[in-house]
């Protein structure tokens, strides 16, 4: 990546192309292939990341950047009627699920691995996951009782390269929707669709508990994690062994098998050895995998509240470019193929200068260090396991040189350098 003289913006457009063949290629004959001569489907890409990466507030305001900055004439006809295009958000469906395996192969060549201190993890797929919600659209409709909602989307966060994945739009504000019949929805329609090549597993909030559910899952591959609400009926079965002497279960007080409805699932009691507040963690996981990484995993699923401040803050995700569902398909998917593209550059930029740390893991090191003098006074100590390697939030300086590289035509190796500039000594 970093060797390469393309521009950010020809970067940009190789990595469009790319998916594109990849996604005509799993395909073969996909109904949603059709040349348009208004409107390619790659610059309709192109322009959605675009829009994502840049300062600009409104969809008027982006085609008028466009123009200005970029020598680009979008006609508005052309532009927001294309959002809305049932062609178009199956074509990008398509193209976003390649794009994001384009951007696994990539940092799992460069050996970034967030989750490789814990092999036993190494056939499932690891995703926090979680409900967002964003401002509505200024024309959405109110709902039959009168009331106009937030609109949301469930996304998926890869904790093993930080990568995020889109899942499903919860409603476009026009209802409140609980996101647990989305998401079963989501995960049923994907059973439907092939059979499962990998282990997945999702770490949730308590909003996910459904016992007789998740127990189905398991014989499609489907894992969870989660907390045990406190009125939950769950009565005691046995007790599970595990390797008090592996450092991974510090903290961990019992591991048990619990029943609720004739569904068994296993419960962590696990106390934190900083704070010595009990928590309780509930998995469908096999009892093998160490009941200390379960409760890690959990810890972990805060990260992708960092991602959700990333798209807020710095892509343009406040408010929802429309009311139409298939727009605010094509939004969620723009956004994380955006998300992705600036996580891939400040990745690739770390590993560029071993020696060196960004200064967001300096901060938190010094942060952990704090807590553990604090902790250490107390008879107490910070979980081991937390000082290792994590994924951060995008810093805005990475955002904004990406910005900056968009709109000076920059090379791709002189935003690299650009960003290597920001790391400092560990």
């Amino acid at each position: 990546m970093t060797t390469n003289n393309l521009s950010f913006n020809n970067y940009l457009l190789t990595h469009c192309n790319k998916s594109m063949e990849r996604a005509l290629a799993a395909e073969r004959y996909p109904i949603w292939q059709r040349s348009c001569p208004e409107m390619s489907d790659i610059d309709f890409i192109r322009l959605g990341l675009m829009r994502g990466i840049s300062a600009v507030d409104s969809g008027r305001h982006f085609i008028q950047t466009t123009q200005e900055l970029h020598d680009e004439l979008l006609p508005h006809s052309t532009y927001f009627k294309s959002l809305k295009s049932s062609r178009r958000t199956r074509m990008l469906e398509a193209i976003e699920r390649q794009s994001y395996n384009l951007h696994c192969e990539h940092l799992a060549r460069s050996g970034i691995d967030y989750l490789k201190s814990f092999p036993e993890l190494d056939d499932y797929t690891v995703e926090a996951a979680d409900g967002h919600f964003i401002d509505h659209a200024c024309h959405t409709p109110k709902g039959g009782n009168g009331k106009v909602y937030a609109a949301g989307f469930i996304y998926a966060m890869n904790l093993k390269n930080g990568l995020l994945r889109p899942l499903c739009c919860i409603t476009n504000g026009t209802k409140r929707h609980h996101e647990i019949p989305i998401l079963r929805n989501y995960i049923d329609h994907q059973n439907s669709q092939c059979r499962p090549l990998e282990k997945n597993l999702y770490v949730y909030d308590k909003a996910v508990t459904d016992f007789p559910w998740w127990a189905k899952q398991i014989g499609h591959q489907n894992y969870m994690i989660s907390v045990l609400k406190d009125n939950s009926a769950a009565t005691w079965i046995e007790s599970i062994d595990f390797d008090t002497r592996n450092p991974i279960n510090i903290g961990i007080e019992d591991y048990s098998i619990y029943e609720n409805q004739r569904v068994r699932f296993n419960v962590i009691h696990y106390r934190d050895p900083e704070t010595q507040k009990r928590y309780r963690f509930v998995s469908t996981l096999p009892e093998s995998i160490n009941p200390g990484t379960i409760a890690i995993l959990y810890y972990k699923r805060w990260t992708i509240e960092k991602a959700y401040n990333n798209s807020k803050s710095n892509l343009k995700e406040k408010k929802a470019w429309s009311s139409s569902m298939k727009s605010l398909n094509n939004q969620m998917r723009l956004t994380t193929m955006t998300y992705n593209l600036m996580r891939v550059c400040e990745e690739i930029s770390k590993i560029q200068a071993p020696e060196l740390i960004h200064p967001s893991d300096k901060k938190y090191n010094k942060a952990l260090e704090k807590r553990q003098k604090r902790a250490q006074k107390k008879g107490g100590f910070v979980n081991p396991l937390l000082f290792l390697k994590r994924i951060v939030r995008i810093s805005s300086c990475t955002i904004r040189a990406v910005q900056n590289a968009i709109i000076t035509r920059k090379p791709l190796a002189d935003l690299m350098c650009v960003l290597m500039a920001r790391l400092v000594p560990g």
